[in-house]
This record gives C-alpha cells, structure tokens and sequence, in this order.
C-alpha cells in the first residue's frame, strides 16, 4: 500500500517552563492513496493540532510529515511548488474561513484563479461547477456567507478547497457547527469524494461520523494514540479504557452495548 501521508514521531510543544503545553506527543500515522482515515478524540486532545501539522500550517517541535516519501518542508515552508494544492483543509468553523465580503462563488472563483491560473470568467464557470457538485445553487451561489445556512457555509469551504484539485483533504470537525440534515448531506459528498479517489482525514470528536465515513482510525487522548486499526474492529471490540468510554458516551444502540459491555 503506499503512503501519501506519513507522520513519523510527531511532537508539538506551545510555550515553556510554567505554560508549557505538549498538545501532541511523539505520534506517527500514515495515510494511503484515497483511504477515508479518521481521527477521534475529545476536545483538548490534539487532533486538531495534528491535522494542522498533516496540512503543513503547524511545524511540529520534532519529528517530521513525509508527503508522497518526501518531507513537506523546505526550509520554513511546506508543501512547496507544486505540492502547495495538494493537500487542503477545511476547518470547523466555515464563517470563520470564508472572507464575509466575497460572494460563494467569488470565494470560490477566487481560489480557481490562484491554482488554475485563468482568467475570471474560466474561473466562475468552474466556481459554478464545483458548488453545484456540492449542492449549492445558482441563487445561492449570489449570496455572502451570512446569508447562507452553517451547511451551506460548510459546503462552499469545501468546495473552495476542492478547486486545487487536491489528494488529500483533511476535515477538521467539518459536521460538529451544522445540524444533522446539513451533516448528512455532507457525508454523503465525502463519500462520494472518496468514490472518485481522494483521500480524506476525517478529524471528529464524534464517533458516528467516524463509523459511517472511515475504514481505519486512531483514537486520541492526551496527545498521544490509545489505540488505532479497522474503524468496526475498533468500534466492535475496543482494546482501551479510553475507546470503551468513549463509545459508551454515543446516543442510541450502539451507546446502549458499549456501556453493557462497559459495566459487564
């Protein structure tokens, strides 16, 4: 299997002395061409700061990310050259990533120009093309981000980051600001996402989005990786206190057996 992605020993430290902080700790993974992979954890855990590192937009204190067997940083900068739109992310919280005075599609049109490098009227036509993929219409495609719902919001984050035509999109808590309707819909374009060959990290404190989006995942606790492996060996037969926990807190059925089995 090759590896487009390879954490190896990965450390990120913030502060010193008193306000030191060692949000990750000596952690490695690694990402396969098109896998749909998963990171969970409970808030504060550092999956976060890990996808930021996987993204390049975090140096880590030590150990490196490998992309495609290469390290992504050349001096102080990663994901050099041609590499740069390879690897996108979209974030938690899409009003945050989305400029309030650009409509969708100038939002969208405007990341087409930078990788495409064509001229504005080439890079609305495929704006137009990539919202419309992500269910977002023509009327809407007109509006600025606040008038559109945390969804849609969330949709033209990823389209945006779709118009680099990238092999890995990492998506940090894409479904935790967006009610479950607009979640659904989401994951339905992952999926089909993955259909068409891309490789997604999925980043999620919650464990149904996992189930239903990954094949393999690593559970995150203090920094570090509890336990890793096939996402429904992991769910079916956790190994860990921490996982068995984790799963117990989920609504519904599959909460109901992980607590039985918890208590039993």
């Amino acid at each position: 299997m090759t590896h487009i992605i390879e954490a190896r020993n990965v450390s990120v430290t913030f502060g010193s002395g008193a306000t030191k902080v060692e949000a990750v700790k000596n952690v490695s993974l690694t990402l396969a061409e098109g896998e749909p992979l998963g990171i969970v954890g409970e808030s504060g855990s550092g999956k976060s700061t890990l996808a930021r590192v996987l993204a390049g937009l975090q140096p880590p204190t030590s150990g490196e990310v490998l992309f495609d067997g290469k390290p992504i940083y050349k001096g102080n900068k990663s994901y050099v050259g041609d590499e740069r739109h390879l690897v996108q992310m979209v974030f938690q919280d899409p009003y945050a990533s989305l400029n309030p005075q650009l409509t969708a599609l100038s939002a969208v049109a405007e990341a087409v120009r930078i990788h495409d490098k064509c001229d504005r009227k080439s890079a609305e036509a495929k704006a137009l093309e990539l919202l419309k993929s992500m269910g977002i219409a023509s009327m809407d495609a007109a509006k600025k981000p606040r008038q559109l719902s945390g969804g849609q919001r969330q949709r033209v984050s990823v389209a945006r980051a779709l118009s680099a035509n990238p092999s890995v999109l990492l998506a940090d808590e894409p479904t935790s600001a967006i009610d479950q309707s607009a979640q659904a819909q989401l994951l339905n374009l992952f999926r089909g996402l993955l259909n068409q060959g891309l490789a997604i990290v999925l980043v999620s404190h919650d464990l149904g989005v996992i189930r239903y989006l990954t094949k393999r995942v690593y559970v995150m606790k203090d920094g570090v990786f509890v336990e890793s492996g096939n996402t429904e060996s992991i769910f079916n037969d956790p190994q860990q206190a921490y996982t068995k926990e984790l799963l117990a807190s989920i609504p519904g059925t599959l909460g109901v057996a992980a607590r039985k089995k918890l208590q039993g």
